[in-house]
């Protein structure tokens, strides 16, 4: 009776052990809403910020007011810092030159991201200020934790006055990425303002991302990605292209994180952070769960040897 009991209690540490080791992989999107120096400096913001990124594989960073990379410089430091609970993460950061046609509206376009889950492998700054405000800072990413295994991020911080033109354009990005890299698992991310007076319903028809069957918006035109009382817009979106990279999408995963409601902050804390909420989806993983196979047959062997000799 103590055989079976211990034998059972090793089958169920195993097989526990087995499915934690099948990591997903988090891509997060935010709006910082002018996130520089000082930003940077303010100890209390640092620490809720920590706390949303570290919740995240990869997280897009826009509107950040960086020239000189001191900001940004500054938030590696703090997420490199260490804790008790995300110290087994070191996180890197790639960053777009600051973008834009006024001088006094520089951004970047930034992605923080796990090193011990995620790899740059390469990186393309699209140029069409024709075409585009701040134009599409294009990341290719691999990750071991996702099934999808090689992916590309584009992001978007539109200009609101623009927004159906610039998420129109959003396909001529695909179409030259895609062909640059021999890859067509894209996602678009980041705030595309497309909602509320800046896209309506009847713009819809002259998105092509809107009417092409293979896009897929993964957060949808009722949800609200802004902070305040006074709006309620889905302004910030994931899309993501064909069947395989739909097919590599936990379902129900693609949502807008309430990090108030998450982190008990108050309403003035979180606008002091931003006015939008983050937007995130998680990819699911076969590659660990695959590595895991051989452990698999050895419980299976156990419990086979187990059964036998406890009917003996």
């Amino acid at each position: 009776m103590r055989w079976r009991s211990s034998g059972l209690s090793l089958f169920l540490l195993l097989s526990i052990f087995v499915l934690k080791s099948a990591t997903e992989l988090r891509i997060c999107a935010y709006n910082v809403q002018k996130f520089d120096s000082a930003k940077a400096s303010n100890e209390r913001l640092m620490h809720y910020l920590k706390l949303v990124l570290t919740r995240c594989d990869i997280s897009l960073l826009q509107h950040v007011v960086d020239p000189d990379g001191r900001a940004i410089e500054k938030l590696l430091s703090v997420l490199n810092r260490g804790s008790d609970r995300y110290e087994e993460y070191d996180y890197e950061a790639v960053a777009s030159e600051s973008l834009g046609n006024s001088p006094d509206d520089k951004q970047k376009y930034v992605f923080i991201y796990r090193m011990q889950t995620v790899n740059v492998t390469g990186q393309y700054q699209y140029r069409s200020q024709q075409s585009f405000v701040r134009e599409p800072f294009v990341v290719r990413f691999q990750s071991k934790n996702a099934s999808i295994g090689e992916f590309i991020l584009v992001p978007l911080h539109s200009e609101p006055s623009k927004a159906v033109q610039e998420i129109n354009k959003l396909y001529d990005v695909f179409v030259e990425v895609s062909k640059k890299w021999n890859n067509t698992n894209v996602m678009f991310l980041g705030d595309f303002h497309a909602s509320c007076a800046y896209v309506k319903r009847s713009d819809r028809k002259n998105i092509r991302l809107f009417m092409k069957s293979e896009f897929s918006w993964l957060i949808r035109n009722r949800e609200d990605t802004t902070v305040t009382d006074a709006t309620s817009c889905a302004y910030d979106r994931i899309v993501v292209h064909g069947e395989p990279f739909l097919r590599a999408i936990k379902p129900f995963s693609a949502k807008v994180f309430d990090l108030g409601a998450e982190f008990k902050m108050s309403r003035s804390e979180v606008v002091q952070l931003s006015d939008h909420y983050p937007v995130e989806v998680v990819l699911k993983s076969s590659a660990l769960f695959l590595q895991a196979t051989p452990l698999l047959s050895l419980i299976s062997a156990s419990v086979i040897l187990w059964s036998f000799l406890s009917a003996l």
